[in-house]
């Protein structure tokens, strides 16, 4: 991550991304993915598997189970898309429901639900609902 330089007298920098977001919009920021990593988390039995996209290589790895430590290790700045896949109608609706509470912008898919990090700009994205 590169920061740009500011005026002398503030205290802060902005920071500018340093990587190849192929020309993506961020929907999404830090505390918002760990809102959803704890929501997810806090399904105990329910908690469904995930796997991410990375925005810059377009890598999707194997399905995930694991929420504390797995989903967080890592960079949440580069996750373009998390996918949730869901597998029963109980795990479905506990998942939808904490969806809805934390309101992250996605859609349903064949297999669950996706988590937008990155969009097209100018594209309109929904909160799950």
């Amino acid at each position: 991550m590169a920061y740009a330089p500011g005026p002398p007298c503030r205290s802060f920098r902005v920071r500018v991304h340093d990587m190849n977001t192929r020309g993506l919009a961020p929907v999404m920021n830090n505390t918002k993915w760990e809102e959803l990593r704890l929501a997810m988390y806090s399904l105990g039995d329910l908690h469904p598997k995930w796997r991410t996209k990375d925005v810059e290589t377009g890598f999707i790895p194997e399905w995930d189970g694991e929420w504390y430590y797995h989903f967080r290790n890592g960079d949440y700045e580069s996750i373009e898309w998390v996918e949730i896949k869901v597998a029963s109608p109980e795990q479905d609706q506990a998942v939808l429901r904490a969806l809805k509470s934390i309101h992250v912008p996605g859609e349903r898919t064949e297999h669950g639900y996706r988590v937008f990090g990155y969009v097209e700009p100018g594209t309109a994205v929904n909160y799950i609902e």
